[in-house]
């Protein structure tokens, strides 16, 4: 049976097993490479279908079904379909070029592991899997390759392999053809080298000499995947889980990759990928010295000796169970940065500077240039109410960032006309006030880099006003109110990824602002904050605002306020409520607990979609109705309540009266509901 399981999954049923994508997925599938000309990701991906198409013909036979996933191109394109990857990089290398196989898509490789290399093996089954899937696509010899280390790259002979091990058989390729870097190699000390190792070398120190035949494009992806494995997915300590009976795949591997490609597209914030490259490397350091300390007691030995290094073992190994627990929490996309991430380096180095010693608050002017016209207004209408008294200084500067790093508490910020491009975040650790002279469209912030937050705000009485904040790809949302107070006036929040976020405990007052772009929900307001929304603009978004309604004994439920908003032309919905599904405060009900059951029977409800559930009762439509208990022992199934409505005046008045059902809610008057793809709200059970 164990046999059958491994044949099965090299086994290929038909051509759209070959191109499924996880739409799921919010990994995109391009990626930035040096060399890659617009028709190589479709070469890529062709050579992907042909490397494990089985030849329908024939199908049913026992030689077909041998031969299955080592096939040979058939294809009417004779030669190869993969790119060459020039060694330009010394001018005086004399060594071949090699295939160009690094800039694999996700997709791409997700389906080599899932369905061709690893399937569904336990962790203690991956060598025996891969070794398996080797012997199906490898030419077993006479090609040649380039043997690459951190010392040298010389050309070799393949001769055979040695698959139970993953390695290769080679010798020399006369005369002898290598670039070494610090080091002199000559002929008889490669072959001293070889013959110290049998002459055997790791399958993935190996890069296959690039050939326009075709015939050895399997050989060269089948080592890529191999190699990208054992470098980006593989863990010394996998296979020593006690816990082996579990889908590797799942489990590892997938939520491994999909990380390794967010950080690639630059999705993941810097100071989560330097926290997760160090605790790799503490988790390693730790691995090893436990194995050396492990090797090293003897079975039947009571010394005293052994005695201390038991009591040394037990605490690295304490050690390494955590560091795995947090290398796990930052692979798993849903808890990376809800219990992981803590906010990137810079901002946890940032503190609150109180007061000057001296006392004098100062005015930090930004501005790269201004007219005579320009400064005599400033001068007029704010530089000298604020500098009446003589403990008052004015600094100027040209960057919006190190002008809001020099300020003390108290100190004010104005911002003249003129569009300011920074390259990092900006933190404001304490109470200042940040304004632009001048409409928002003609102040104007924009942020360069990806990854981080673009704004942070922790101070405790922040003011910021006039100022049109533009997001490029921040992971954590353009402003994150992650402590204190934060009051926003008549400010533009063009964002990319998400939008403003109000963290537990900190509070936001948002007046006459304009928020739109988000591709996720314009206001996320978390349990046991506050907040007040009066006169804004929320559009064009995923969802206009969010509301996670998680009570605990740490966090009570937020407090919200919304006045006079214009909510429209969202995706999904105007005002989404997101709650728990324990139902532990039964006290607070949903819209969707009134309405109307719909007839017959209701499919899983986390299978049905806002797009395929059906009216009930003149545009209200339900998605079922499943109580906590069920919900949990379904394992995180879904279940949603959605309102629809196209008439503007039932929309308001149903909206209003659905939200002043949440205790949540402080006040809500005169908002305006336009247009929401889902609704104006909806209810969100998990």
């Amino acid at each position: 049976m164990e046999q059958e399981s491994r044949e099965a999954a090299y086994t290929v049923k038909d051509m759209s097993d070959l191109v499924v994508v996880d739409l799921d997925s919010d990994v995109k599938a391009e990626l930035k490479t040096e060399t890659s000309p617009p028709e190589e990701n479709a070469s890529l991906l062709d050579i992907t279908h042909s490397l494990f198409h089985n030849d329908e013909k024939g199908g049913d036979s026992d030689e077909d079904d041998d031969d299955s996933g080592t096939d040979t191109f058939t294809s009417e394109k004779a030669g190869t379909q993969l790119q060459r990857c020039e060694r330009h990089e010394r001018g005086s290398s004399r060594l071949p070029d090699t295939f160009q196989t690094s800039n694999l898509l996700f997709y791409e490789r997700f389906k080599a592991y899932q369905d061709y290399m690893l399937g569904d093996c336990k962790p203690s089954e991956v060598m025996a899997f891969t070794a398996d899937y080797l012997e199906k696509v490898l030419e077993p010899c006479d090609w040649v390759a380039l043997w690459g280390t951190d010392v040298f790259d010389v050309l070799v002979e393949v001769e055979g392999l040695d698959l139970k091990h993953l390695k290769a058989c080679v010798k020399v390729v006369l005369p002898l053809q290598c670039d070494t870097r610090g080091c002199e190699l000559t002929e008889e000390a490669m072959n001293s080298l070889l013959e110290a190792t049998q002459h055997k070398v790791p399958l993935q120190e190996l890069q296959v000499v690039y050939d326009e035949s075709g015939d050895l494009d399997q050989t060269a992806l089948a080592l890529e995947h191999l190699r990208f494995f054992y470098e980006h997915i593989w863990r010394r300590w996998d296979e020593e889980d006690e816990d082996d009976d579990f889908d590797y795949f799942v489990r590892c591997v997938e939520p491994r990759l999909r990380l390794y490609y967010d950080m690639l597209e630059d999705r993941v914030p810097a100071g989560l990928v330097a926290e997760y490259q160090s605790l790799l490397e503490s988790c390693s350091r730790c691995f090893q010295q436990f194995s050396e300390l492990r090797n090293s007691l003897s079975a039947d030995s009571d010394t005293e000796l052994d005695n201390v290094s038991m009591v040394e073992g037990l605490k690295l190994c304490d050690q390494l169970e955590t560091f795995k627990r947090k290398l796990h929490l930052i692979e798993n996309p849903l808890l990376r940065y809800v219990l992981a991430y803590k906010g990137n380096s810079r901002q946890q180095c940032v503190q609150s500077r109180g007061l000057r010693a001296s006392g004098t608050k100062v005015v930090h002017v930004v501005t790269a240039s201004c007219s005579p016209i320009q400064l005599q207004a400033l001068l007029s209408a704010r530089l000298m109410p604020l500098c009446s008294s003589e403990d008052t200084q004015i600094q100027f500067h040209r960057d919006p960032v190190l002008a809001v790093d020099a300020c003390y508490q108290g100190d004010v910020v104005i911002v003249l006309p003129g569009t300011y491009s920074v390259s990092s975040s900006i933190f404001i650790p304490d109470s200042i006030t940040i304004e632009g002279f001048g409409f928002p469209d003609e102040v104007v912030i924009e942020e360069k880099n990806r990854g981080d937050s673009f704004v942070e705000s922790m101070g405790a009485d922040v003011r910021l006003s006039n100022i049109k904040f533009i997001q490029h790809g921040a992971v954590e949302g353009i402003l994150c109110v992650r402590e204190g107070t934060l009051n926003m006036e008549n400010c533009v929040l063009q964002c990319d990824t998400t939008g403003v976020m109000v963290r537990s405990s900190a509070r936001l007052t948002m007046n006459m602002c304009d928020l739109y772009g988000s591709k996720g929900a314009g206001v996320e307001i978390y349990p046991g904050s506050v907040c007040s929304l009066v006169s804004n603009g929320i559009h064009h978004c995923k969802d206009g605002i969010l509301i996670k309604d998680f009570a605990s004994d740490l966090n009570g439920m937020p407090s919200i306020t919304l006045e006079n908003n214009v909510i429209h032309n969202n995706e999904g919905f105007g005002v989404i409520l997101v709650k728990s599904g324990d139902r532990e405060h039964g006290d607070r009900e949903t819209p969707a607990a009134n309405m109307p059951e719909p007839q017959g029977d209701v499919a899983d409800p986390h299978l049905i979609s806002s797009s395929s559930a059906g009216s009930v009762d003149g545009g209200v439509a339900l998605a079922g109705s499943v109580d906590g208990g069920v919900a949990l022992a379904a394992g995180r199934k879904w279940q949603f309540a959605r309102q629809l409505s196209r008439n503007k005046e039932a929309t308001c008045s149903r909206a209003v009266q659905d939200l002043m059902e949440h205790q949540i809610f402080v006040s809500v008057q005169e908002n305006e509901f336009k247009r929401n793809g889902g609704g104006d709200f909806g209810t969100f059970s998990c």
